[in-house]
């Protein structure tokens, strides 16, 4: 007899209406998917497409209008409460006035956590985003990306089991967002979690993911699922294969009403 095997995060149906004061805006429409456990996945779409809304409704930030979200058999309430994501957004949110190895532990802090373990964590999630030194150093006096992944290990700091990211290299030059997708895989492949990632650049959705869920917009809609079928773990001269362009111009494909 086959085990059912339960998707880490089940989409079925989601629909998002935002009200406004002369109409409702259907921002996402019936959107169905499955995320497996361990996969890293992007939604992947131009502007208006739903994609952060989709992201935000995983993570219970906002409710559907309808529809249902599972995460691991639960509901993206229960899923909230028992700490199972971490959330990293399009800018780092740190605090100036912290200390990176503080801004990194207020999670910890928030919850009570003795400080002897707040510094032990700390001192290992410096070391896995490779930020060894910095601990304390402010916000400030950091680069876009070195911020970026201080942000990417408060996010870790809780060790959730799903970690969703909101377009969160955007704001990077090309040179240091191309390094940071290479950090971030290199950091996926020690944390063994799930990563939901948002982002409007093909080659990095390609780049990144096991799968990218293609979003078109007006209303938001899954218009396909495309496989990454590019080894791990992915290096620099992937970029430049012809299989890497086939899956450039298949994905540019799938775009509907764009």
């Amino acid at each position: 007899m086959t085990e059912t095997v339960i998707p880490e995060i089940e989409l079925d149906q989601i629909s998002m209406k935002f009200g406004t004061e002369t109409s409702d805006v259907l921002a996402v429409g019936q959107v169905s998917l499955n995320i497996a456990k361990g996969e890293f996945v992007s939604l992947l779409g131009p502007s208006g497409c739903g994609k952060t809304t989709l992201l935000r409704l995983m993570a219970d930030l906002i409710q559907p209008t309808s529809g249902t979200i599972k995460v691991a058999g639960k509901t993206a309430k229960e899923a909230r409460l028992a700490q199972k994501y971490g959330i990293v957004f399009q800018n780092p949110v740190l605090y100036d006035w912290r200390k990176v190895k503080h801004n990194i532990t207020l999670p910890l802090e928030l919850m009570g956590i003795a400080k002897a373990e707040r510094h032990r964590k700390s001192e290992e999630l410096l070391e896995l985003v490779g930020l060894q030194g910095f601990g304390d150093k402010y916000p400030w006096q950091l680069s876009g990306g070195m911020q970026q992944r201080v942000a990417i290990a408060r996010a870790l700091s809780m060790e959730p089991e799903i970690l969703l990211m909101d377009e969160p290299f955007s704001a990077l030059d090309e040179f240091s967002r191309e390094r940071l997708n290479e950090e971030l895989l290199s950091i996926w492949s020690k944390v063994n979690n799930t990563v939901v990632f948002v982002t409007h650049s093909i080659p990095e959705s390609i780049f990144l993911s096991d799968r990218v869920f293609v979003l078109s917009p007006h209303p938001g809609r899954l218009s396909a699922v495309v496989d990454i079928p590019l080894p791990r773990p992915r290096t620099k001269d992937m970029r430049n294969s012809a299989e890497f362009f086939r899956l450039i111009a298949q994905i540019r494909d799938c775009f509907e009403g764009v």
